[in-house]
């Protein structure tokens, strides 16, 4: 089943608890602070519903059809299709939504290629993981994922010395029918908007600590479950015209807190088994898949600045300039090696042995080393793609006027379109187009996206140890090896 955005909207309807700081959020589909950004967020579920979309937004398989991004592909083909949907959907939010409803269902999806791995855990983990899987397809759902314990928590002696009890999340109850889980999990990007949250481990866990390897699925509007907002930038917003990205493409970021939040035993997919916590998305394609959407993402988002930065130079003519052309071409050249890293991706696919029915080579993933050198190409970049931006962007959006509410008063409309028009663009379209760009360098939602892409996926030891992990070592290796062994003692005369 394919959802529509009224659809969407009616499931944010569910019970779920918001707080803004200490106000209690009735409905996030109402309330200004995150109604304009839920209607971003279903139309993007209009997009995917669209006859017209079909043939890229969806697959079917026997005789249902469900979103691209669920396909478990077999072949380069079916990895050309996924990607295709990804961008579909990223170009809608310029990428702007990091965590769109295709990204979580990748892992999903991901972790559906290879479920024996499951095995590993225990009897019915991957049952449970395979209907799962099941039920997000055919209900089209929208998962966010906290997947990380909060910063102190990482470091339980310092709790223990204080005699304060450690925040993260755990289970802290077995019963028949399933596990109640309290504490903490952070960060629920895109929770606000989502059906439900994935709750798991991306970090490892310490012997010890099995009660913190849990692994499940749990509807926002659980009771017991809370999502504690940072402040969202649509907040306090005057009019959507001078700020139009904060307004429209704000995922927002939430906490989770749970307190005695009950998760019946088929939602459980890992659970006291600290290895396989982390382990699961390694030891599957879950890792690559997901994080294949985000460079995909961020290729969109990367066209937009490029398009951006080449408009304010037109704006005032600073594109004659050879020094300013240089910069444009130097940006095209980066956009034009990410979407060239995503490419090579799929054309160098790789095999997963044994992924479906113990078959070998049944399922096909992006190549894991070309994936994570895009990421890592991305953390590293684009806050310098930002500061290009705000030096060729120099001081003009501090010479427009304060806001819009300026093309409201005749007389000072009228000196505004006569004095701050230039050869190259007219008044009203120069202070729409600073306007974008200071949503993208200078705002608050300018500064979160900044911090949000340098650490999109951990730490710069974090992605690049995934780099480490995949690289063929023995092969560089050889390569040293041959040299050395065709070096011979040099001959005494």
């Amino acid at each position: 089943m394919l959802k529509t955005g009224k659809e969407h909207l009616e499931c944010l309807r569910d019970g779920r608890v918001v707080y803004i700081g200490g106000e209690k959020v009735d409905d996030v589909t109402t309330h200004p602070a995150f109604a304009e950004s839920a209607r971003s967020m279903a139309a993007l579920y209009d997009m995917k519903a669209d006859p017209a979309n079909r043939d890229i937004m969806s697959y079917e398989e026997d005789g249902e059809r469900f979103s691209m991004y669920y396909l478990r592909p077999r072949n380069a083909e079916d990895l050309r299709k996924r990607m295709r949907a990804h961008k579909r959907i990223a170009d809608e939010t310029c990428g702007l939504f990091g965590r769109s409803p295709d990204h979580v269902s990748s892992f999903v999806t991901g972790l559906a290629m290879k479920p024996d791995v499951f095995d590993k855990i225990g009897p019915g983990y991957g049952d449970n993981l395979l209907a799962h899987y099941d039920y997000m397809r055919r209900n089209d759902i929208y998962a966010a994922y906290a997947v990380l314990p909060p910063a102190g928590a990482r470091n339980p002696e310092f709790y223990q010395k204080k005699e304060m009890p450690v925040p993260t999340l755990k289970v802290v109850d077995e019963r028949d029918d399933g596990v109640v889980i309290s504490g903490m999990k952070m960060l629920a990007t895109g929770g606000v908007y989502a059906d439900e949250l994935w709750i798991g481990n991306l970090l490892p866990i310490a012997d010890g600590r099995e009660a913190e390897a849990i692994t499940c699925a749990v509807p926002c509007g659980t009771p017991g479950l809370t999502l504690w907002s940072r402040k969202p930038f649509g907040q306090d917003l005057r009019n959507k015209f001078d700020y139009p990205l904060s307004a429209r493409y704000d995922e927002s970021d939430a906490m989770v807190l749970c307190d005695n939040v009950f998760v019946p035993w088929e939602k459980v997919f890992v659970h006291d088994n600290a290895e396989m916590s982390r382990g699961i998305y390694v030891q599957t394609p879950s890792h690559a898949m997901g994080n294949h959407q985000s460079n995909i993402r961020f290729w969109a988002k990367m066209q937009l600045l490029t398009g951006v930065l080449s408009r304010i130079t037109q704006s005032s003519g600073n594109n004659q300039i050879p020094a300013v052309a240089d910069q444009l071409g130097r940006m095209a050249a980066l956009e034009a090696t990410l979407g060239g890293m995503i490419h090579g991706q799929i054309e160098a696919a790789e095999n997963w042995p044994g992924t479906a029915d113990g078959a070998p080579d049944d399922y096909v993933t992006i190549n894991r080393r070309y994936m994570y050198a895009a990421l890592n190409w991305c953390t590293e970049n684009h806050s310098m793609i930002i500061e290009m931006l705000r030096e060729l962007m120099g001081g003009g959006v501090f010479q427009m006027p304060a806001d819009v509410s300026v093309m409201d008063n005749p007389d000072l409309r009228e000196k505004f379109e006569q004095f701050w028009a230039t050869p190259f663009m007219e008044s009203f379209d120069r202070m729409k187009l600073y306007r974008l760009a200071w949503d993208l360098v200078g705002s608050e939602f300018a500064g979160r996206h900044t911090s949000y892409e340098k650490f999109y996926a951990g730490s710069f030891f974090v992605v690049r140890n995934h780099s480490f992990r995949e690289a063929p070592w023995d092969e560089f290796h050889a390569v040293v090896d041959r040299q050395l062994a065709a070096m011979e003692l040099p001959q005494q005369s």
